[in-house]
Parts: C-alpha cells; structure tokens; sequence
C-alpha cells in the first residue's frame, strides 16, 4: 500500500506543529476516511495554524469563519443577492463553498446557525431556496471549541457531534517542542515553512485507496461488539450509534492505509475509539457525581469485549 504522499503531508504538517506527531496523524486519518473533526482545546495551542497548514500542504481552497453569537446561516451557506440590472436575484455563495472549512468556536454561535453545517457535513450538498448545490471534493469541516470556557456559548447537540468522524486534543507541547515553537514562532506564524505536497486528485485518490482497505468479517464483529457494549454499559446515558460503527470502521480502515497496510487489524480499530466513540456518548448521572471519565469508560468497555485473533501478515 503505497502511503509515501500522505507520509508527505505528514512532515509538512510537522513543521509547524512541533511534538504532536500522533495528534497529526489522527488528523490525516480524519481526513482520508472523508470525515470532520473537532478540535476541543484551550486557546493558544495551534488549533488554527494546524488547519491553515493542512488546507495549504494540500493546495486546496480554505475558509476560516469566527463564530460569534451574531452569526447567521446565511453568513455560512451565502445569500440571495438581487441584480438591478438583470432584475433577477443570484446566488452569493458563502463561506462554506470551500474545500477546507474552518469553523472556529462553533460553540460560540446559536443552534440556528450549528444546524447549517450539517447538510454539507452529512451529504456533502447545499440546499436553498431556489437550487442544490454539490460542494467540491475533498471537503472538510474542522472546528473548534473551548472546553473550559462556557459563559456565552452554546453546546453542540447530539446529533450535530455525531456529524464529526473525531474529537481531538492538541494539548499543551513538551519543553523541547515549546522551545522550538519561541525559536520558529515568526515562520510558523507566517506558514513559511509550508509547501504544497499534494493535488486534490492526490488526495482523492488516497482516499479511494483509503475505501478498498480490506477488512476482515471478525473486525466487523469487533467494531459492532463495541458499539454494542457501551448502549447497555451502566455507567453510559447513551451510547454509539450505528453512524459511530460505521465512522469507527472507515478511522480503521484510514489508519491502516497510514501504516501502509491494505488490510485493518483489530489494533487499527482500538486506537481509534476513544478519539472516534468519545464525543458522542454521554454519562449516566451517578457517572458524574463519581467524575468518571468517558476514556476510562471506553478502556473498560474494550476489556470487555472479545478481541479476534487476527496475524499481521
């Protein structure tokens, strides 16, 4: 399995975003398995320069919208404008008619204006009033949020959480790394240090690759085993959906191709539960009263469950 381009994108991306190799892989998993991510963290960390230097390592065209209790839907989706001089209305695309979309601090504006994204991010499609739009291959949206920071935000719902493939968590860098940062600051701030690697074509050919992994019968059962096993764990109000097996499955399947592996092993699929499973379940109150953690939880659901006997081979 040929995965020389997305080990590309791989350096790139490590030139600005020092120490984080294995939260820059998940990104590109993410992205290979066509999915959206959410990136939960306190602010100052990269967030943004690591979405720039992504949308940039790909030459694709990028968008970044700042949230704001203020904003409307049609700041995202785009407007109908009338044209005096044809006497007609046109179609103003928005923001979102880009490949690499940026939604910083989704939590920031209203559940109108969440509740925008989320044909584009299920179908990949923009509907109006008077058309349908297809929006351009690859797309991917990538927000952030805040996590300790709620007054004046709104949370996501359910549903709009279940939209997003993974939830990540740069974190704070180790003291080399953080020295690095201070020493670079000026070329990481500018991007100067990024190159296009990749076409679109690049990646939606990676993609495809990404589509044919094969997997085993046995890994199925595992992925559903798991799925299964946290709708009915005691300490979980609610537990994956068939939509998370099914995103679980592709994490897998893109983590694999990341390995240069055609085919999953059942590592491919533990590995990604937490950032893929973890956003979308939500404790049961006697959880939160003991403050049990949902990758604590998940650690146990995965000890619960049969691991098939698969060789690497």
């Amino acid at each position: 399995m040929d995965n020389k381009k997305a080990l590309d994108i791989l350096e790139n991306l490590k030139n600005v975003i020092m120490g984080k190799d294995e939260v820059l892989e998940k990104v590109l998993i993410a992205l290979f398995a066509r999915g959206h991510l959410l990136i939960e963290d306190v602010p100052g960390v990269g967030k943004t320069t690591l979405v720039k230097a992504l949308a940039r390592s790909m030459d694709l065209s990028y968008k970044r919208v700042q949230f704001t209790p203020d904003l409307m839907p049609s700041d995202i989706i785009g407007i109908s404008v009338y044209d005096k001089n044809t006497g007609a209305f046109f179609f103003k695309k928005g923001p979102i008619f880009n490949q690499v979309f940026l939604a910083d601090e989704i939590n920031r504006t209203s559940p109108k204006t969440q509740s925008s994204l989320l044909q584009a991010m299920e179908e990949g499609e923009v509907s109006t009033e008077e058309s349908h739009y297809i929006l351009e291959k690859p797309f991917m949206v990538l927000a952030t949020q805040n996590p300790l920071e709620y007054q004046g935000t709104f949370p996501l719902p359910e549903a709009q959480l279940d939209r997003f493939l993974m939830r990540l968590s740069l974190g704070y860098p180790e003291k080399q790394s953080e020295i690095e940062i201070l020493q670079n600051y000026q070329s990481i701030k500018n991007l100067n240090l990024i190159e296009p690697v990749v076409s679109q074509e690049d990646i939606l050919e990676m993609q495809s690759m990404v589509d044919e992994i094969t997997v085993h019968r046995d890994i199925i059962d595992y992925i559903v085993n798991i799925s299964n096993t946290t709708r009915i764990y005691e300490d979980l109000r609610l537990g994956a959906s068939p939509r998370a097996s099914i995103d679980l499955l592709k994490a897998a399947k893109s983590k694999a191709f990341l390995a240069g592996r055609d085919y999953v092993i059942h590592d491919d699929v533990k590995k990604m539960v937490v950032p893929v499973l973890g956003h979308r379940l939500i404790l049961s109150p006697e959880a939160r009263i003991e403050q049990k953690g949902i990758e604590d939880i998940l650690k146990e659901v995965l000890s619960r469950v049969f691991v098939p006997v698969m060789t690497d081979e």
